[in-house]
């Protein structure tokens, strides 16, 4: 299972995340007004301190992934290489002739298409098929809330709703919204699904200050990794 976590902006930030336990790390380019968007120049550096952060053979380094709002396929080209980034999400409404240019430019680089959860609503779902054939490797499933409001809401997605979005693709797929420790139990469907590859995590990393916190990235890991206790039945 992959544990991502979002939103890095220092190479603190990175250090920690990866001592923690995180896979990848979402770094922000080209996301207007976002509190953790990055320079072009920043984004880069960030994504060396992930590539150069200290690994054990037991927890390698972090992988740095590229989280976008822009649809100019080009841009985001441009900016993952001159990053050396090679995943690369899609966090907005980019049309799914984006994901192909993108897979025409650099067919290496893994592309994770956002799908926006509101409810029981996805608004892309009538999208799915073109997604696919577009070349969407992963699709990551997010919560947006009632207002509009995408990425980093804190809100839970129903499990129901995630299988049953799962269930209409081909694609691994990645969970955000509201994942914690707490809620593992919640979601035990969804990580007992055979595309599920991990979860992506921005508040619950955090503590009470905004500020990312070790012990609960770890603490996210465990749980989501762990197998979780069964009754036995007499």
């Amino acid at each position: 299972m992959l544990l991502k976590v979002c939103g890095a902006t220092s190479r603190d930030d990175v250090a920690l995340l990866g001592t923690a336990g995180a896979d990848l790390i979402g770094l922000w380019y080209g996301v207007p007004g976002g509190p953790a968007d990055l320079s072009l120049s920043r984004f880069a550096d960030l994504a060396e301190a992930c590539r150069t952060a200290e690994v054990t053979a037991a927890r390698p380094a972090p992988d740095p992934m590229l989280v976008t709002f822009l649809r100019d396929p080009a841009a985001i080209l441009d900016a993952a290489r001159a990053a050396g980034v090679r995943w690369l999400q899609l966090h907005g409404y980019q049309p799914p002739g984006v994901v192909a240019a993108l897979k025409r430019g650099w067919p290496e680089a893994t592309v994770v298409k956002v799908l926006h959860v509101t409810g029981d609503v996805c608004v892309e779902r009538p999208l799915l098929a073109s997604y696919e054939r577009a070349g969407t490797d992963v699709f990551l499933f997010d919560a947006t809330s009632a207002g509009g409001r995408v990425g980093s809401t804190g809100l839970s997605l129903d499990p129901d709703v995630v299988i049953d979005l799962a269930e209409a693709t081909t694609r691994p797929f990645l969970v955000a919204g509201g994942i914690s420790a707490a809620n593992r139990l919640r979601y035990e469907k969804v990580a007992a699904h055979p595309r599920f590859v991990g979860v992506d995590v921005d508040t619950a990393a955090r503590d009470e200050t905004g500020a990312f916190c070790a012990d609960s990235v770890s603490d996210i890991r465990h749980h989501w990794r762990a197998v979780p206790e069964v009754e036995e039945v007499v």
